[in-house]
């Protein structure tokens, strides 16, 4: 089978597992752990804030900046398919108590223009606009910098805190070639994953100034995030963090070779330019998605997909031989096979 429901699906390589082996451990609750210490500096540095913070997920990464900066009474703009509103179980209402706002737009990015109708005005009985969230990247496409720097610029000047899920950052970065430091410089707290693209098996780091971090462990602690010896998941990600970053361009070729396959089809409807970093989003018209999916496992594909749309995603376990291979089976698909 070809794994291509997600990037989540990455095995950690020999060399990573020889990193975890010797990963040197202590305690993270006493501040004690070598290994956590050194990634959650590297994660700081790397995107240009003062400090950082190794968390479980990066549903927690986007929870705790989501109940420090927003809060009960207050709202959230975010994009209405963003993950926060869909895939974080209700958590941003039900434990943050923040109100999310989904603003619908095309190809899932937002701008100033869509953003200024829905920042409430200050009044007793209003609930307050306290934060913007953006999703870099979302469904594979990249915010360009100059939207993000007006995001920021606007919310500062409603006083409002920006927060990036970059769940996929790196995806953004590479795809973009604008350093991550630029990219997270346009938010005031920033997430990403260690366990998405970049091959780790557990984690996400949080990222903001000192004053947000110090209060973010304790939220952490809150919520069953404090962890002992974990240097070893750390260790994990201090290797994905120096050697598989690069190596998504690779992934960026894949995903469109397998789109342009797609396209190439009489069956498939998708978009190329949509195609950004490594995830393909395609549909076959009037055939529900479990279909599709049931037609590529019986050709040795996975995938995934809700209600029309397909995805497909590559990943540093999915070679450039894997992809040939993919795309000429995708050649060999019948229409009828869609509603045999």
């Amino acid at each position: 089978m070809y794994e291509l429901r997600s990037d989540t699906f990455t095995k950690p390589s020999e060399a990573m597992r020889v990193a975890m082996a010797h990963a040197e451990v202590g305690d993270d609750v006493y501040f004690e752990d070598p290994t956590i210490n050194r990634l959650e500096a590297i994660a700081a540095g790397i995107t240009g804030k003062e400090k950082a913070l190794f968390v479980t997920s990066g549903s927690m990464g986007n929870l705790i900046p989501l109940y420090l900066n927003g809060g009960r009474a207050a709202e959230v703009l975010a994009h209405a398919h963003s993950h926060i509103i869909h895939h974080e179980v209700g958590s941003a209402a039900a434990i943050a108590g923040v109100i999310p706002i989904g603003i619908d737009t095309p190809r899932g990015l937002l701008d100033v223009a869509c953003l200024k109708e829905h920042v409430k005005p200050i009044a007793y009985d209003l609930a307050r606009t306290a934060m913007i969230e953006v999703e870099n990247t979302i469904g594979g496409i990249c915010y360009p910098i100059d939207t993000l720097k007006e995001i920021k610029a606007f919310a500062e000047l409603h006083e409002m805190k920006v927060h990036m899920d970059g769940a996929r950052l790196f995806n953004a970065s590479v795809a973009t070639n604008v350093d991550v430091k630029t990219i997270a410089s346009c938010a005031d707290t920033v997430s990403f994953c260690l366990s998405k693209g970049l091959g780790a098996p557990v984690g996400s780091m949080l990222c903001g100034t000192e004053e947000f971090i110090d209060k973010a462990r304790k939220i952490r602690k809150m919520l069953g995030g404090g962890m002992r010896q974990s240097g070893i998941l750390a260790a994990a990600g201090i290797y994905a963090l120096e050697h598989n970053i690069q190596r998504l361009a690779e992934d960026h070729r894949n995903a469109k070779a397998i789109a342009t396959a797609l396209s190439g089809t009489t069956w498939a409807r998708i978009e190329l330019d949509d195609v950004e970093t490594n995830m393909v989003f395609f549909s076959v018209p009037d055939i529900h998605f479990e279909t599709v999916v049931q037609v590529f496992k019986n050709h040795q594909i996975l995938c995934g997909g809700d209600g029309s749309t397909i995805r497909l995603v590559t990943h540093l376990d999915f070679s450039q031989s894997d992809t040939e291979r993919v795309c000429a089976i995708i050649r060999t698909i019948k229409a009828q096979e869609f509603v045999a």
